[in-house]
Protein backbone atom coordinates (compact mmCIF):
# COMPACT_ATOMS: atom_id res chain seq x y z
CA UNK A 1 0.00 0.00 0.00
CA UNK A 2 0.96 3.40 -0.77
CA UNK A 3 -0.35 7.03 0.69
CA UNK A 4 -1.62 9.75 -2.01
CA UNK A 5 -3.91 12.90 -1.51
CA UNK A 6 -7.18 12.37 -1.85
CA UNK A 7 -10.67 14.90 -1.57
CA UNK A 8 -13.10 12.74 0.19
CA UNK A 9 -16.30 13.07 1.16
CA UNK A 10 -17.67 12.13 4.38
CA UNK A 11 -21.07 13.95 4.48
CA UNK A 12 -23.25 14.71 1.60
CA UNK A 13 -23.18 18.57 1.34
CA UNK A 14 -20.64 19.39 3.21
CA UNK A 15 -17.26 20.24 1.55
CA UNK A 16 -14.73 17.87 -0.05
CA UNK A 17 -11.85 17.24 3.10
CA UNK A 18 -8.06 16.77 1.60
CA UNK A 19 -6.73 13.59 3.28
CA UNK A 20 -4.27 11.07 2.86
CA UNK A 21 -5.37 7.67 1.86
CA UNK A 22 -4.41 4.16 0.84
CA UNK A 23 -4.30 2.74 -2.27
CA UNK A 24 -3.24 -1.06 -3.32
CA UNK A 25 -0.84 -2.16 -5.91
CA UNK A 26 -3.14 -3.00 -9.14
CA UNK A 27 -4.20 -6.46 -9.34
CA UNK A 28 -4.48 -8.86 -12.15
CA UNK A 29 -5.80 -7.02 -15.02
CA UNK A 30 -5.41 -3.74 -13.27
CA UNK A 31 -3.57 -0.35 -14.05
CA UNK A 32 -2.50 2.27 -12.13
CA UNK A 33 -2.86 5.46 -13.13
CA UNK A 34 -0.82 8.84 -11.40
CA UNK A 35 -2.98 11.24 -12.66
CA UNK A 36 -2.40 14.76 -14.39
CA UNK A 37 -5.34 16.29 -14.65
CA UNK A 38 -9.33 15.38 -13.76
CA UNK A 39 -12.46 17.64 -14.99
CA UNK A 40 -15.03 18.34 -12.50
CA UNK A 41 -18.64 16.93 -13.75
CA UNK A 42 -21.84 18.01 -12.56
CA UNK A 43 -22.49 13.83 -12.02
CA UNK A 44 -19.69 14.37 -9.11
CA UNK A 45 -21.42 17.14 -7.78
CA UNK A 46 -24.72 14.79 -7.62
CA UNK A 47 -23.31 12.49 -6.03
CA UNK A 48 -21.25 14.48 -3.31
CA UNK A 49 -24.55 16.31 -2.46
CA UNK A 50 -26.32 13.18 -1.78
CA UNK A 51 -28.72 13.58 -5.09
CA UNK A 52 -28.28 9.89 -5.54
CA UNK A 53 -27.04 8.04 -2.18
CA UNK A 54 -24.67 5.74 -1.70
CA UNK A 55 -21.36 4.98 0.58
CA UNK A 56 -19.87 7.12 2.07
CA UNK A 57 -16.66 7.63 3.07
CA UNK A 58 -16.08 8.15 -0.77
CA UNK A 59 -13.57 9.50 -3.28
CA UNK A 60 -15.85 11.18 -6.45
CA UNK A 61 -13.83 11.86 -9.66
CA UNK A 62 -14.08 10.03 -13.28
CA UNK A 63 -12.85 12.69 -16.12
CA UNK A 64 -9.58 12.13 -15.91
CA UNK A 65 -5.79 11.86 -18.14
CA UNK A 66 -2.31 10.58 -16.71
CA UNK A 67 0.44 8.32 -16.88
CA UNK A 68 0.50 4.49 -16.58
CA UNK A 69 2.90 3.75 -13.35
CA UNK A 70 2.32 0.36 -12.53
CA UNK A 71 0.93 -2.97 -14.64
CA UNK A 72 -1.26 -6.12 -12.79
CA UNK A 73 -0.56 -9.32 -14.30
CA UNK A 74 -2.58 -10.38 -17.57
CA UNK A 75 -2.56 -6.77 -18.94
CA UNK A 76 -2.31 -6.96 -22.73
CA UNK A 77 -1.59 -3.42 -25.11
CA UNK A 78 -0.58 -1.40 -22.21
CA UNK A 79 2.57 -0.39 -20.33
CA UNK A 80 4.59 2.24 -17.90
CA UNK A 81 4.29 5.47 -19.48
CA UNK A 82 1.57 5.53 -21.81
CA UNK A 83 -0.52 8.56 -21.52
CA UNK A 84 -4.18 7.30 -20.99
CA UNK A 85 -7.67 8.63 -20.58
CA UNK A 86 -9.40 7.20 -17.45
CA UNK A 87 -13.45 6.61 -17.84
CA UNK A 88 -15.69 5.34 -15.64
CA UNK A 89 -16.47 2.77 -17.86
CA UNK A 90 -15.98 -0.31 -16.36
CA UNK A 91 -17.03 -3.16 -18.69
CA UNK A 92 -16.36 -7.11 -18.04
CA UNK A 93 -16.29 -7.90 -22.10
CA UNK A 94 -18.58 -10.89 -21.38
CA UNK A 95 -21.79 -10.55 -20.35
CA UNK A 96 -24.72 -9.93 -22.92
CA UNK A 97 -24.39 -6.47 -22.75
CA UNK A 98 -20.45 -6.01 -23.30
CA UNK A 99 -20.96 -9.18 -25.82
CA UNK A 100 -23.55 -7.18 -27.75
CA UNK A 101 -21.37 -3.93 -28.01
CA UNK A 102 -23.06 -1.90 -25.43
CA UNK A 103 -19.95 -1.80 -22.56
CA UNK A 104 -21.77 1.28 -20.93
CA UNK A 105 -24.48 -0.75 -19.51
CA UNK A 106 -22.21 -3.67 -18.23
CA UNK A 107 -24.37 -5.99 -16.60
CA UNK A 108 -21.30 -7.38 -14.14
CA UNK A 109 -22.16 -5.50 -10.67
CA UNK A 110 -18.83 -3.31 -9.41
CA UNK A 111 -18.41 -3.01 -5.22
CA UNK A 112 -16.71 0.44 -4.77
CA UNK A 113 -16.83 -0.49 -1.08
CA UNK A 114 -13.94 -3.03 -2.28
CA UNK A 115 -12.07 -1.38 -4.16
CA UNK A 116 -8.25 -0.29 -4.09
CA UNK A 117 -8.24 2.61 -1.99
CA UNK A 118 -8.89 2.36 2.07
CA UNK A 119 -8.91 5.08 4.92
CA UNK A 120 -5.28 6.02 6.33
CA UNK A 121 -6.25 3.89 9.17
CA UNK A 122 -7.38 0.75 6.65
CA UNK A 123 -11.05 1.55 7.03
CA UNK A 124 -13.45 1.56 4.19
CA UNK A 125 -13.11 3.94 1.60
CA UNK A 126 -15.36 3.69 -1.25
CA UNK A 127 -14.62 4.08 -4.78
CA UNK A 128 -16.84 6.17 -7.08
CA UNK A 129 -18.08 5.30 -10.18
CA UNK A 130 -15.32 2.77 -10.23
CA UNK A 131 -12.32 5.17 -10.48
CA UNK A 132 -12.64 7.79 -7.85
CA UNK A 133 -9.85 10.32 -9.50
CA UNK A 134 -9.77 13.31 -7.01
CA UNK A 135 -6.87 11.88 -6.06
CA UNK A 136 -2.76 11.79 -6.96
CA UNK A 137 -2.93 8.38 -8.53
CA UNK A 138 -5.85 5.67 -9.08
CA UNK A 139 -5.89 2.51 -9.86
CA UNK A 140 -8.61 0.33 -12.27
CA UNK A 141 -9.04 -1.87 -15.13
CA UNK A 142 -7.14 -1.93 -17.90
CA UNK A 143 -10.81 -1.77 -19.63
CA UNK A 144 -11.22 1.75 -18.07
CA UNK A 145 -8.43 3.78 -19.75
CA UNK A 146 -7.45 4.07 -23.34
CA UNK A 147 -3.89 5.29 -24.79
CA UNK A 148 -3.78 8.54 -26.83
CA UNK A 149 -0.49 10.81 -28.18
CA UNK A 150 2.01 12.00 -25.11
CA UNK A 151 1.97 15.38 -27.27
CA UNK A 152 -1.67 15.96 -26.42
CA UNK A 153 -2.58 18.10 -23.45
CA UNK A 154 -3.43 16.02 -20.33
CA UNK A 155 -6.08 18.76 -19.40
CA UNK A 156 -7.89 18.55 -22.84
CA UNK A 157 -7.47 14.96 -22.57
CA UNK A 158 -9.39 14.46 -19.46
CA UNK A 159 -12.28 16.22 -20.84
CA UNK A 160 -12.93 13.39 -23.17
CA UNK A 161 -13.99 10.52 -20.44
CA UNK A 162 -16.61 11.69 -19.80
CA UNK A 163 -18.47 14.90 -21.15
CA UNK A 164 -17.16 15.01 -24.72
CA UNK A 165 -18.13 11.37 -25.36
CA UNK A 166 -21.64 11.58 -23.51
CA UNK A 167 -22.20 14.70 -25.78
CA UNK A 168 -20.69 13.57 -28.84
CA UNK A 169 -21.80 9.95 -28.77
CA UNK A 170 -25.60 11.04 -27.26
CA UNK A 171 -25.61 12.71 -31.00
CA UNK A 172 -23.85 10.00 -33.09
CA UNK A 173 -24.60 6.71 -31.47
CA UNK A 174 -27.64 7.16 -30.37
CA UNK A 175 -29.80 9.54 -31.91
CA UNK A 176 -28.11 7.95 -35.15
CA UNK A 177 -27.92 11.04 -36.39
CA UNK A 178 -27.71 11.40 -40.31
CA UNK A 179 -26.06 14.76 -42.41
CA UNK A 180 -28.88 17.00 -43.23
CA UNK A 181 -31.20 16.55 -40.61
CA UNK A 182 -31.80 18.45 -37.56
CA UNK A 183 -31.09 18.77 -33.80
CA UNK A 184 -31.80 20.97 -31.02
CA UNK A 185 -29.65 20.61 -27.40
CA UNK A 186 -31.56 21.40 -24.37
CA UNK A 187 -28.97 22.83 -22.31
CA UNK A 188 -25.78 24.40 -23.12
CA UNK A 189 -23.44 23.38 -20.42
CA UNK A 190 -20.10 21.18 -20.93
CA UNK A 191 -22.15 18.06 -22.32
CA UNK A 192 -24.62 20.02 -23.91
CA UNK A 193 -21.82 21.95 -26.11
CA UNK A 194 -20.47 18.63 -27.02
CA UNK A 195 -23.94 17.38 -28.32
CA UNK A 196 -24.05 20.90 -30.10
CA UNK A 197 -20.07 19.36 -31.36
CA UNK A 198 -20.94 16.44 -32.26
CA UNK A 199 -24.19 17.23 -34.40
CA UNK A 200 -21.67 19.68 -36.57
CA UNK A 201 -19.48 17.37 -36.92
CA UNK A 202 -22.01 14.70 -37.83
CA UNK A 203 -23.36 17.13 -40.81
CA UNK A 204 -26.65 18.24 -39.17
CA UNK A 205 -28.74 21.21 -41.44
CA UNK A 206 -29.01 23.22 -38.36
CA UNK A 207 -28.47 23.26 -34.66
CA UNK A 208 -30.56 24.50 -32.27
CA UNK A 209 -29.14 25.19 -28.26
CA UNK A 210 -31.75 25.84 -25.68
CA UNK A 211 -31.07 27.27 -22.81
CA UNK A 212 -31.68 30.03 -20.16
CA UNK A 213 -29.47 32.74 -20.58
CA UNK A 214 -28.31 34.35 -23.62
CA UNK A 215 -24.52 34.21 -22.46
CA UNK A 216 -24.71 29.96 -23.29
CA UNK A 217 -26.63 30.59 -25.89
CA UNK A 218 -23.78 32.85 -27.44
CA UNK A 219 -21.00 29.58 -26.41
CA UNK A 220 -23.32 27.73 -27.97
CA UNK A 221 -22.86 29.04 -31.49
CA UNK A 222 -19.49 29.37 -31.07
CA UNK A 223 -19.64 25.53 -30.74
CA UNK A 224 -21.69 24.96 -33.79
CA UNK A 225 -25.26 26.25 -32.91
CA UNK A 226 -26.49 27.69 -35.49
CA UNK A 227 -29.73 29.30 -33.83
CA UNK A 228 -30.24 29.80 -30.07
CA UNK A 229 -33.97 29.87 -27.68
CA UNK A 230 -34.37 30.94 -24.49
CA UNK A 231 -35.79 28.04 -22.25
CA UNK A 232 -37.66 30.47 -20.52
CA UNK A 233 -39.40 32.02 -23.18
CA UNK A 234 -43.33 31.32 -23.48
CA UNK A 235 -43.38 28.19 -25.46
CA UNK A 236 -39.72 27.68 -26.39
CA UNK A 237 -40.63 24.86 -28.99
CA UNK A 238 -42.61 27.51 -31.11
CA UNK A 239 -39.10 29.56 -31.55
CA UNK A 240 -37.79 26.07 -32.83
CA UNK A 241 -39.88 25.25 -35.22
CA UNK A 242 -39.67 28.45 -36.77
CA UNK A 243 -35.72 28.24 -36.52
CA UNK A 244 -35.63 24.85 -38.33
CA UNK A 245 -38.27 26.44 -40.97
CA UNK A 246 -41.88 25.33 -39.76
CA UNK A 247 -40.93 21.54 -38.74
CA UNK A 248 -40.01 19.95 -35.58
CA UNK A 249 -36.32 18.20 -35.06
CA UNK A 250 -35.32 14.62 -36.31
CA UNK A 251 -33.25 14.64 -32.70
CA UNK A 252 -33.75 16.25 -29.39
CA UNK A 253 -30.59 15.97 -26.79
CA UNK A 254 -31.83 16.35 -23.02
CA UNK A 255 -28.50 17.29 -21.66
CA UNK A 256 -29.68 18.78 -18.32
CA UNK A 257 -31.12 17.21 -15.27
CA UNK A 258 -34.07 18.82 -14.71
CA UNK A 259 -37.49 17.77 -15.01
CA UNK A 260 -39.16 20.46 -16.91
CA UNK A 261 -36.61 20.25 -19.74
CA UNK A 262 -37.78 16.53 -20.12
CA UNK A 263 -41.55 17.35 -19.80
CA UNK A 264 -41.15 20.12 -22.84
CA UNK A 265 -38.46 18.04 -24.98
CA UNK A 266 -41.34 15.88 -27.37
CA UNK A 267 -42.50 19.12 -28.10
CA UNK A 268 -39.54 20.23 -30.38
CA UNK A 269 -39.78 17.03 -32.26
CA UNK A 270 -40.58 16.43 -35.92
CA UNK A 271 -42.86 13.24 -37.31
CA UNK A 272 -40.62 10.34 -36.75
CA UNK A 273 -37.89 11.95 -34.13
CA UNK A 274 -36.42 10.75 -30.97
CA UNK A 275 -35.47 12.50 -27.69
CA UNK A 276 -32.60 10.99 -26.32
CA UNK A 277 -32.22 11.31 -22.58
CA UNK A 278 -28.74 12.12 -20.97
CA UNK A 279 -28.91 14.31 -18.19
CA UNK A 280 -30.02 13.02 -14.73
CA UNK A 281 -32.69 14.28 -12.45
CA UNK A 282 -32.61 13.54 -8.67
CA UNK A 283 -34.07 10.46 -7.43
CA UNK A 284 -37.47 10.95 -7.19
CA UNK A 285 -38.40 13.15 -9.80
CA UNK A 286 -40.39 12.37 -12.45
CA UNK A 287 -41.46 13.71 -15.86
CA UNK A 288 -45.04 13.58 -18.04
CA UNK A 289 -45.64 13.10 -21.84
CA UNK A 290 -48.81 12.24 -23.51
CA UNK A 291 -48.00 8.95 -25.53
CA UNK A 292 -50.50 9.54 -28.09
CA UNK A 293 -48.83 11.22 -29.80
CA UNK A 294 -45.76 10.11 -29.68
CA UNK A 295 -47.10 7.07 -30.83
CA UNK A 296 -49.09 8.57 -33.48
CA UNK A 297 -46.89 10.29 -35.09
CA UNK A 298 -43.96 7.62 -34.44
CA UNK A 299 -41.94 9.76 -31.98
CA UNK A 300 -39.31 8.08 -29.46
CA UNK A 301 -37.80 8.70 -26.20
CA UNK A 302 -34.28 6.47 -25.64
CA UNK A 303 -31.95 6.85 -22.57
CA UNK A 304 -28.09 7.29 -23.36
CA UNK A 305 -25.38 6.25 -20.98
CA UNK A 306 -22.04 7.73 -21.73
CA UNK A 307 -22.93 8.02 -25.17
CA UNK A 308 -23.82 4.70 -26.06
CA UNK A 309 -19.49 4.41 -26.77
CA UNK A 310 -17.21 1.85 -26.85
CA UNK A 311 -14.18 3.64 -25.60
CA UNK A 312 -11.17 1.64 -27.42
CA UNK A 313 -13.35 3.06 -30.48
CA UNK A 314 -14.55 6.00 -30.01
CA UNK A 315 -12.48 7.67 -28.05
CA UNK A 316 -9.52 7.49 -30.52
CA UNK A 317 -11.37 9.03 -33.07
CA UNK A 318 -12.79 11.74 -31.09
CA UNK A 319 -8.70 12.72 -29.97
CA UNK A 320 -7.68 12.01 -33.85
CA UNK A 321 -10.65 15.11 -34.36
CA UNK A 322 -9.19 17.39 -31.83
CA UNK A 323 -5.61 17.01 -32.95
CA UNK A 324 -7.11 17.81 -36.73
CA UNK A 325 -8.90 20.99 -35.20
CA UNK A 326 -12.30 19.83 -35.92
CA UNK A 327 -13.20 18.94 -31.88
CA UNK A 328 -12.84 22.31 -29.67
CA UNK A 329 -11.26 20.76 -26.26
CA UNK A 330 -9.23 23.43 -25.09
CA UNK A 331 -12.11 26.48 -25.27
CA UNK A 332 -14.11 23.97 -22.74
CA UNK A 333 -11.76 24.80 -20.12
CA UNK A 334 -13.08 27.35 -18.15
CA UNK A 335 -10.37 26.82 -15.20
CA UNK A 336 -7.67 25.28 -14.00
CA UNK A 337 -7.26 24.56 -10.13
CA UNK A 338 -4.80 22.18 -7.98
CA UNK A 339 -6.45 19.74 -5.72
CA UNK A 340 -6.17 21.47 -2.75
CA UNK A 341 -8.56 24.28 -4.54
CA UNK A 342 -11.60 21.73 -5.33
CA UNK A 343 -14.07 23.08 -3.00
CA UNK A 344 -13.71 26.27 -4.67
CA UNK A 345 -13.39 24.82 -8.38
CA UNK A 346 -16.79 22.70 -7.22
CA UNK A 347 -18.22 26.02 -5.94
CA UNK A 348 -17.66 27.72 -8.99
CA UNK A 349 -19.05 24.71 -11.27
CA UNK A 350 -22.39 25.46 -9.24
CA UNK A 351 -22.71 28.52 -10.47
CA UNK A 352 -23.65 27.56 -14.00
CA UNK A 353 -21.03 30.23 -15.44
CA UNK A 354 -18.04 27.34 -16.09
CA UNK A 355 -18.02 25.06 -19.33
CA UNK A 356 -15.61 23.07 -17.25
CA UNK A 357 -13.19 23.65 -14.81
CA UNK A 358 -9.95 21.24 -14.48
CA UNK A 359 -7.89 20.07 -11.32
CA UNK A 360 -4.31 20.12 -12.40
CA UNK A 361 -1.67 17.64 -10.65
CA UNK A 362 1.62 19.78 -10.28
CA UNK A 363 4.44 17.01 -11.04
Amino acid sequence: MQTIKAAVCHDFGSPLVLEDILLRDPNAGEVEVTLSAVAICHSDISYADGAWGGSLPAVYGHEAAGIISAVGDGVSGLEEGDSVVVTLIRSCGTCPSCAGGQPTICETPYDGDKGPITTADGGKLHQAMACGAFAEKVVVDQRQVVKFPSDMPMDAASLIACGVITGVGAVVNAAGLRAGQDVVVIGAGGVGLNAIQGARIAGARRIVAVDMTEEKLEDAKAFGATHGVLASAKSPWRASYKALGGKGAEAVIVTVGATPAYDQAPRYLGRGGKVVMVGLPHSGAYSSYEPAILASIGQGMVGSKMGDVVIQRDIPWMVDLYLQGRLQLDSLISGRWSLDQINEAIADTKSGKARRNVIMFDR
